[in-house]
């Protein structure tokens, strides 16, 4: 049984598998869907699969034509009758890629030809950089060596000898695509010869032997703003490869690293540095030199110091990348108990013990977790 026969006995909805009040863009994607399932290119000598690609075309033609639909919805197939049915040359002189996408394209292989030539974006690079932490909170100016994709210097990119252009496809006749018929329709496919840009390469350029581009080695300079933190990129459009036949040149992307600090600890453009103290300094209260990135500063710790205590340095830390201001540093003191005394300041701390009364009641938990959190 012919498909038009066997398509008069079989609902249209129900060959492409959509409700009757599908909308038009549900239609297209119902009838994309078993035209890549059931399209003769990928089920050679397979006479079921190109009938059921034949009924879902033909389902598609009507319901996607408003005026047909309408007169199928009101009399079904017999509101069809002759000329009004499904009609082959409905198709003809369209390409396939026009009528549903880029979907057939892909199915054909358009472009996609070994040797094509169409231009194409150059590589995106990437290079790597490692920092002091010093050098990433005030930034840096530095070189780095890339060895990139260059335009060919000898044929100036165009891949062909001195003097020998591309020339027209003769397979394509220039178009850069070639058209066969496929059961109803007029399909266009990439010429395989020139890869669709429709010219070809007769003799290569020997330098580059045809490419059009050859690797170089270029120094580029980096300028590493201030605050930059580790992990972070710093792009340089158009410093990676070249394109390809004229296409766009791809980026270049600057990975930074940075080492650690001895003692500073960053987080976000805050700086934390631990500061270990005794308990006579504690108790008393003491000046001490407090380290910056700049140098050390005096840092005044009053009487009754509890171990703990934050003291907040104003734009000491880090300085906001790309932007104004400036971090702090929070120093934390950490009072130290000693593990070994001798015997004069055991007994000095014990009749110093006698003069202090403390309550030996549990703390909050706030309290507990600060601590907790300075020794850990």
């Amino acid at each position: 049984m012919s498909s038009s026969a066997r398509a008069n006995k079989v609902d249209y909805y129900e060959v492409l598998g959509v409700s009757r009040g599908a909308s038009d863009q549900e239609l297209k994607s119902a009838y994309r869907k078993l035209a890549m399932q059931h399209h003769p290119d990928r089920n050679p000598d397979n006479p079921e699969a190109e009938d059921q690609f034949k009924l879902a075309s033909e389902a598609y033609q009507v319901l996607s034509d408003p005026e047909k639909r309408a007169v199928y919805d009101r009399y079904g197939h017999a509101g069809l009758s002759g000329a009004s049915g499904f009609d082959p040359s409905g198709f003809s002189g369209q390409d396939i890629g026009d009528i549903f996408g880029d979907i057939f394209g892909e199915m054909f292989n358009m472009g996609a030809s070994r040797g094509a030539t169409r231009a194409q974006k150059g590589r995106d690079l990437r290079a790597d950089i490692s920092l002091t932490f010093e050098e990433s909170v005030f930034g840096k100016q530095t070189e780095i060596k890339i060895r990139r994709m260059e335009a060919c210097s000898t044929c100036r990119g165009t891949g062909a000898a001195a003097g020998r252009g591309p020339t027209a496809c003769a397979q394509c006749g220039g178009r850069g695509q070639v058209r066969y018929q496929q059961g109803f329709f007029s399909v266009a496919r990439a010429c395989g010869a020139c890869g669709g840009t429709g010219s070809v390469i007769v003799e290569p350029c020997k330098d580059c032997r045809g490419d059009g581009r050859q690797p170089k080695e270029h120094t580029i300079n980096v300028t590493v703003p201030a605050g930059i933190e580790d992990g972070m990129r710093i792009r340089y459009q158009g410093e990676g490869d070249a394109g390809r036949s004229g296409g766009p040149t791809g980026d270049l992307y600057v990975v930074v690293s940075v080492h650690q600090h001895p003692f500073f600890e960053r987080e976000g453009n805050d700086l934390h540095y631990v500061i270990p103290i005794s308990f006579p300094q504690a108790a008393l209260g003491a000046e001490l030199p407090i380290p910056t990135l700049e140098g050390e500063v005096k840092l005044k710790i009053p009487e009754g110091t509890q171990s703990g205590r934050q003291f907040r340095l104003r734009n000491k830390g880090v300085p906001v990348l790309n932007d104004h201001g400036r971090g702090d540093l929070i120093v934390h003191v950490a009072v130290q108990i000693p593990t070994k005394l001798n015997k004069m300041q055991k007994e000095l701390l014990r009749q110093l013990g006698e003069t202090i009364t403390v309550e030996n009641t549990p703390s909050s938990r706030t309290l507990f977790s600060r601590v907790k959190d300075i020794f850990n």
